[in-house]
């Protein structure tokens, strides 16, 4: 695996492709340590050793390293960008009277919190989060309803993201019932009118998939400034990236990396540096949190190394 790079002329300048490679390098040892999602069994299969990772930046720079052609599903990061298409689509008052916006305090799949919120998820962060944003996708049915997003997402990213069929079958195969429990929740509390359209629709937009540059140009519609709407709702976007995006460790990400983050159960996760760029990386093994181990480690050094933090 190679470096390659674009020589950046903003505030990512100072990073060098060698200093990459040996950050990755140690990523990738540290990853190793992690665990493997036991729940879907094409995670499970995942090379722990694999690793990727893209850095473009506003000026249309980028660079990276490692398997650049690695396909992958996005997972839970496709979740602000579900957030993001609904606010562009519908308006803030529509998609919050479904959600909240703040942090939860038990785990990203917790029935228990959703419980202790009346069947109102805390965040669009979170698994019941997502579900109710999934019931507000436009379409008759869960396939039309993720097409939409689908075309969405590619045309204004210019990127090619596609449905991965194998990896839905795969999700299917050990059925997630804490899921279930929370579109049935979620259903008897008002919130969506449709547990089984709802919860499809979240299983098929998690498995949307594609690579780094992918998910790199996905973080980029959170930086450029050239579509006033786009802008004034990524801002929120942003926002609870910055507060929920890591679930239990996004106080503690704030604080010692201070970058709107967002993690996938494949090991994937996007940074976003606002003005600045975007950093997208996969590596599979995962932290207790679940949350990529050597993703989070690279993101890490980087922003430590440039001074990328939003509170700087």
């Amino acid at each position: 695996m190679s470096p390659t790079l674009k020589k950046p002329t903003n505030k990512l300048s100072p990073l060098q492709p060698e200093q990459l490679q040996a950050w990755a390098t140690e990523a990738i040892n540290r990853s190793l340590s992690g665990e493997m999602p036991g729940y879907i069994p094409l995670l499970v299969e995942a090379d722990k050793s694999e690793f990727a990772v893209q850095i473009r930046s506003i000026d249309g720079d980028f660079w990276g390293f490692g398997k650049a052609d690695k396909i992958f599903p996005l997972m839970s990061v496709v979740k602000p960008f579900v957030l993001l298409y609904l606010l562009c689509e519908l308006g803030e008052t529509v998609v919050f009277e479904r959600v909240g916006c703040e942090a939860s305090e038990l785990p990203f799949n917790s029935l228990a919190q959703l419980e202790i919120d009346q069947g109102k998820p805390r965040n669009p962060m979170i698994n019941s989060g997502a579900i109710a944003l999934a019931s507000l996708l436009p379409g008759e049915n869960a396939v039309l309803r993720c097409q939409n997003l689908l075309l969405w997402l590619n045309q204004k990213a210019n990127i090619q993201l596609f449905m991965d069929e194998l990896m839905l079958d795969s999700v299917r195969a050990n059925p997630n019932q804490n899921n279930r429990n929370l579109a049935l929740e979620m259903q008897n509390s008002g919130v969506i009118q449709d547990a089984e359209i709802a919860l499809e629709t979240y299983n098929r937009v998690c498995c949307l998939s594609g690579n780094v540059a992918d998910v790199a140009k996905l973080g980029m519609l959170l930086v450029s400034r050239g579509d006033r709407t786009m802008a004034e709702h990524g801002r929120t976007v942003k926002a609870l990236m910055a507060t929920c995006g890591l679930y239990q460790a996004s106080g503690r990400w704030a604080l010692q990396v201070g970058l709107p983050t967002k993690s996938g159960v494949s090991g994937a996760v996007l940074s976003v540096i606002p003005g600045v760029g975007a950093i997208a990386c996969y590596s599979p093994p995962l932290d207790k949190e679940g949350n990529s181990v050597g993703g989070l480690f690279l993101l890490e050094r980087i922003a430590k190394s440039l001074g990328l933090s939003v509170f700087d």
